[in-house]
């Protein structure tokens, strides 16, 4: 009985020294995986795939809320920097600056292949005069003009499709 004992001590002993070692390890993996780096010129972490289709969600549901100049919030209305920075702001925790021409340099740029859904739309040549959020399937939302609604369009119509267009990625 008493050389069962050491064999069982043996296999056991290393065991318990490893575990805790490798536990460690992944531990410090999935710290390292989380700790994304803020993107170049940006001061902010690039959006999660998660968080950018939450933008997109959250875009389509504030269609049909009132166009107002300088508008940013619901109950006041959305002109299409408010309408960017609020989605944003409330489902990403990113503000963005909050006129169009200082949109068109904030994150990233993105080719038209490669948008994504939460990325910004900004349409104009040299200073840009509106934007919107991309929700895919070559479709955003924004909020066009006095009078209007916050609605969804598609980039193939033949207005915006005449416009010069830029894609951003926070």
């Amino acid at each position: 009985m008493h050389a069962k004992m050491p064999a069982r001590l043996i296999r056991c002993t290393p065991m318990r020294p490893v575990f805790p070692s490798l536990a460690l390890l992944c531990a410090l993996l999935l710290a390292g995986c989380a700790n994304v780096p803020p993107a170049p010129g940006t001061g902010q972490r690039p959006l999660q795939t998660e968080q950018a289709s939450d933008i997109a969600i959250h875009a389509l549901g504030l269609v049909g809320t009132p166009y107002r100049y300088g508008g940013n919030t619901p109950q006041s209305g959305f002109d299409c920097s408010g309408l960017i920075g609020y989605v944003y702001k409330s489902r990403a925790g990113v503000a963005p600056p909050r006129t169009v021409a200082q949109l068109a340099g904030f994150g990233q740029p993105v080719k038209a292949s490669e948008r994504r859904t939460g990325d910004l739309v900004i349409f104009g040549a040299g200073r840009p005069s509106h934007a919107g959020i991309y929700v895919g399937a070559g479709r955003f939302v924004h909020a066009p003009s006095t009078g209007g609604t916050v609605r969804l369009d598609r980039l193939d119509n033949r207005y915006w499709a005449a416009q010069p267009t830029a894609f951003r990625r926070p």
